[in-house]
């Protein structure tokens, strides 16, 4: 008997890759990223200072509908952003400062805000992915055109990790160019 060929299933890590051309371009695909976010979805962003990762964070809390300026937390370590919609708050952490792994997170209890919230950790490479086998892990870098920078645009890769953004997660709807 012929062994008939099974669908393919894509592989948990699809990826998007997006240029922004602008802040309010990376405001917006925050705003696009949260339209793809449910309750317990784990969000790590990583880019260097300047890259656009609070201003990303900030479309993201716009798309949730979330109560609060969403401003860096860099010296609060972190700070919750409830919902005005009746959807998942917003747990913005900003782990710069932190030099240790998870366990020097632990006080923040991220573990336990995580089940009924999206929480967004900036720097949190190698800090916070044991929270969850299931993460979208955002990578921002400046654009370089003809050997200089290009100020305000950004190559942005959107990957996510584990069964939760494997097929029918929406990623492929981020890829593209954003600019106004």
């Amino acid at each position: 008997m012929e062994e008939v060929p099974q669908a393919a299933v894509p592989e948990a890590g699809a990826e998007a890759h997006i240029t922004v051309g602008s802040p309010d371009a990376m405001q917006d695909l925050g705003r696009r990223i949260a339209g793809l976010l449910r309750p317990g979805d784990l969000v790590l962003l990583t880019g260097e200072l300047g890259a656009g990762k609070t201003t990303l964070t900030r479309g993201l809390g716009e798309g949730l509908g979330v109560r609060g300026a969403v401003t860096s937390p860099t010296f609060v370590i972190a700070r919750v952003h409830p919902s005005l919609t009746g959807g998942p708050a917003l747990v913005h952490v900003d782990a710069y400062r932190l030099g240790g792994g998870l366990d020097e997170m632990e006080d923040l209890d991220l573990d336990v805000s995580l089940p009924e919230s999206v929480v967004v950790v900036e720097w949190g490479d190698g800090k916070v992915e044991e929270l969850s086998d299931d993460r979208l892990h955002v990578v921002i870098r400046r654009a370089v055109g003809h050997e200089e920078v290009l100020d305000d645009v950004r190559e942005v890769t959107v990957r996510g990790i584990g069964g939760r953004w494997s097929a029918g997660a929406g990623l492929e709807t981020l890829a593209g160019v954003l600019s106004e």
